[in-house]
């Protein structure tokens, strides 16, 4: 018997980080990154990608901004960083991109099934107003959502998961789902929460966050509990 099997008989509550998890949030990323930076630094896309992922982190943990603000805010930087000069509508691109992100293949189908034999949520560094476009592209309606707009912090930061604790769930009939170990898989361990890791990109995990498993896709996640 794995650790899942262990805590899937008392869990009634699935949450999902969505970016990355559900929406493919590095095509999504580079794509807008290309429309941004253009044709003068498409050969450098795997360092312009480095260094946001690198810029983002360092922005979310200042004091707290609109998750549109930290996009913009992350995209002047990244300009500066390439002394490329940005206008106003090319920093606010990415915030205007996001809501039309895709979903990976294999997210609607996996989340009806899930949704057929639990309470779905989602904890997901957004604002609001961002999601509510992705959500439709998501077309499976989730029981809560919890944004860093409501709590007022980015995750790996504990704000999503001490509401979902609070307004939702126990941390014993809940099993968080997510790609991230850093923002999601640190602060679920850290809180006792179990965590089931979707590793899309076949990564090593050289971090302390113990997993209760492991899929590399949501389709196989969605088989694994669903039967």
């Amino acid at each position: 018997m794995t650790e899942l099997d262990e805590v899937l008989p008392r869990i009634d509550t699935l949450t999902f980080d969505c970016y990355g998890t559900l929406i493919s949030w590095a095509e999504g990323l580079e794509t807008s990154l290309s429309a941004v930076f253009g044709d003068e630094l498409r050969p450098h896309l795997s360092r312009l990608f480095g260094e946001y992922v690198r810029l983002e982190a360092e922005v979310e943990a200042e004091s707290y901004r609109s998750y549109r603000e930290v996009l913009g805010e992350v995209v002047r930087r990244l300009g500066n960083v390439f002394d490329v000069p940005l206008s106003p509508d090319k920093a606010n691109r990415l915030a205007a991109d996001l809501p039309h992100w895709s979903p990976f293949a294999d997210t609607v189908d996996a989340l009806r099934r899930l949704k057929e034999r639990f309470r779905l949520g989602v904890l997901s560094n957004v604002d609001r107003d961002l999601f509510e476009g992705t959500a439709e592209r998501l077309v499976v309606p989730f029981d809560f959502v919890v944004t860093a707009e409501d709590v007022q912090s980015y995750k790996p930061r504990l704000g999503h998961f001490d509401r979902l604790l609070s307004d939702f769930t126990s941390k014993d009939r809940v099993l968080h789902v997510a790609q991230s170990l850093f923002h999601d898989g640190a602060p679920a361990n850290q809180l006792g929460i179990a965590f089931a890791w979707i590793n899309r990109y076949n990564e090593t995990n050289e971090t302390q966050v113990k997993p209760q498993a492991e899929f590399p896709t949501l389709a196989s996640f969605a088989d694994a509990v669903c039967g």
